[in-house]
């Protein structure tokens, strides 16, 4: 019951919304069609076989992600804000624990990047005493797999037997990439019996308009406070798109009439100055947009660590692959400058949401008759 229930709730977190599936009885006695189709949705939507090669792959030299993005980062953290400022509103969750666990979590980040600290200047010592020890001229030097091997030659018989556990898992992987295609095949006919049999299609509209929901909580205790949570986000939405819509409104009638009032000051300033300075701002805005852009699609995903050398054979800063003709490469020095500027954009907006709080602290202790209050 405990297995029945986990993979119920793992299949919802993951999106799966078909109703059929979370009716199942608990104790196994039926449903197999159901798992058949819940487990092809896995493969199509999440590419569960590609993620299990890529954990189970077997990594011999040393590897470190690069990843300079913007976007997926800041979604990522306005809604964590967003979902933790409504939590705190409505818990109502004490200031001083909330002290209490950044401060905690400040040390916890400070000892992880002191042994990541630690573990890149151990790194860099194997890689500068094994330099022009590897048969391979583009590396140069060992890793700490193939290091841990020249001192212990006895790990190389588990080694052996990962590759060849590896192998198999690849092998049986472009055996699957041939067969996928009858695979699919497959499934649209089961889809098919499935809506001869009046499970899909009108009648499942209706069966969860009666039954909603709420009866998955069964299985997801925390199903229930998720609806609840949706319908609240939804209405929430739609009134927010109402006023979004006005203030759009709004706001482009007041743009339009400061666009007005501002090009008859400029005719009288000097109106072709202006726009030869407005349009030089925008060319340099673009080309910064265009070299991000381009940084994006190189500084993305796992690469590998290569010591940079004086011998022209290997100037490489971080390797995709192993070859014997020049390997496509990005140096630590780019790395570094992307994350300085991103740092230095962030520290800006930083700037920027504490000159907010400040001015709106101000406008709040305004209103407050009798009240002193003493920035710390």
């Amino acid at each position: 019951d405990n297995q029945i229930r986990f993979v119920k709730s793992a299949l919802w977190y993951h999106g799966y919304d078909r109703p059929e599936l979370y009716q199942l009885p608990t104790d196994g006695s039926a449903g197999s069609r159901e798992l058949l189709l819940a487990f092809s949705w896995l493969l199509h939507r999440l590419g569960l076989v590609e993620q299990l090669l890529a954990r189970n792959r077997v990594k011999t030299g040393d590897e470190t992600s690069v990843c300079t993005c913007e976007d997926d980062l800041a979604n990522s953290q306005k809604g964590t804000t967003e979902t933790a400022a409504e939590c705190g509103l409505e818990d109502g969750v004490d200031v001083r624990y909330l002290q209490w666990l950044s401060g905690r979590l400040r040390f916890q980040w400070q000892s992880l990047h002191a042994q990541h600290q630690e573990q890149c200047k151990l790194l860099h010592k194997i890689h500068l005493f094994t330099s022009g020890s590897h048969v391979n001229r583009i590396l140069g030097h060992f890793s700490v797999t193939e290091t841990d091997l020249v001192r212990q030659p006895e790990n190389y018989k588990q080694l052996l037997q990962l590759l060849e556990s590896e192998t198999m898992q690849l092998e049986a992987f472009l055996e699957w990439k041939q067969l996928e295609p009858v695979y699919w095949q497959w499934m649209e006919t089961v889809l098919d019996n499935m809506a001869e049999e009046g499970n899909m299609s009108q009648s499942q509209d209706t069966h969860v308009e009666k039954s909603g929901l709420p009866k998955l909580t069964s299985c997801c205790p925390w199903a229930a406070n998720l609806t609840r949570q949706m319908d609240r986000l939804s209405r929430d939405l739609m009134t927010l798109q109402d006023q979004l819509h006005k203030l759009v409104t709004h706001r482009r009638a007041a743009w339009c009439e400061k666009v007005k009032a501002r090009e008859e000051e400029l005719q009288k300033e000097g109106f072709s100055a202006a726009a030869g300075k407005i349009q030089e701002r925008v060319e340099l805005k673009l080309l910064e947009l265009k070299r991000l852009c381009a940084q994006k699609n190189k500084m993305h995903g796992s690469c590998r660590l290569v010591l940079r050398s004086k011998h022209p054979a290997s100037k490489t800063g971080f390797g995709q692959c192993v070859s014997k003709e020049p390997v496509p490469a990005v140096s630590a020095t780019e790395v570094i400058r992307e994350l300085q500027m991103r740092e230095a954009s962030l520290q800006r907006e930083l700037e920027q949401l504490r000159e907010e709080c400040r001015h709106r602290l101000d406008d709040i202790a305004e209103g407050l008759d009798g009240v002193i209050c003493i920035s710390p």
